[in-house]
C-alpha cells in the first residue's frame, strides 16, 4: 500500500485503519533501519580505532568512550527487539491496543512512541507501582 504525500494519523478517521497500519510499519521500519545503521557504524569505527595508545590517559579515554559506546549499542539492540515485536502486532492485528485492557493506546501516543504496548493509563498505573516498590 502507498500512502499518501505527508499522511499524517488523526483521530478523525477509522482507529487502525489500513493507512495508519501502513504509517506506523513504515515509521517502524524506518527507524529499525536507521538503528542498524548505527550499530554497524559503531563496529566499523570500533574495528578502526586502536587501543593502543601510548599515554594512559588516552587509553582510559578511548576505553571509557568505547563502554559508553557499547551502552549505548545495547540499549538500541533492544530498542530493535521492540520494534520486530511492535511489527509482529501488526502482522497478528493487536497492534495499537493496550496488552492489558484491549483499548485503543492512541494515535498520538503510538506516533510518539510507535513500540508502546500500553495505553496512557495502564502505563501510568504501571508507573506508580514501580514507584512505590522503589519506595519501600
Amino acid at each position: 500500500m502507498s500512502l499518501p504525500l505527508n499522511y499524517k494519523p488523526s483521530d478523525n478517521e477509522t482507529y487502525m485503519n489500513s493507512e495508519q497500519i501502513e504509517y506506523f510499519r513504515e515509521k517502524l521500519l524506518k527507524w529499525r533501519e536507521e538503528l542498524q545503521k548505527e550499530t554497524v557504524e559503531t563496529l566499523h569505527h570500533m574495528q578502526e580505532e586502536s587501543l593502543n595508545e601510548p599515554d594512559i590517559n588516552d587509553r582510559a579515554t578511548t576505553e571509557t568512550d568505547r563502554s559508553l559506546e557499547l551502552r549505548t549499542r545495547d540499549r538500541e539492540r533492544k530498542l530493535i527487539l521492540k520494534i520486530n515485536l511492535a511489527l509482529e502486532r501488526i502482522e497478528n492485528g493487536t497492534y495499537g491496543y493496550c496488552e492489558e485492557t484491549g483499548v485503543p493506546i492512541g494515535v498520538a501516543r503510538l506516533d510518539a512512541r510507535p513500540i508502546a504496548t500500553l495505553c496512557l493509563e495502564a502505563q501510568e498505573h504501571h508507573e506508580r507501582l514501580e514507584k512505590t516498590h522503589r519506595e519501600e
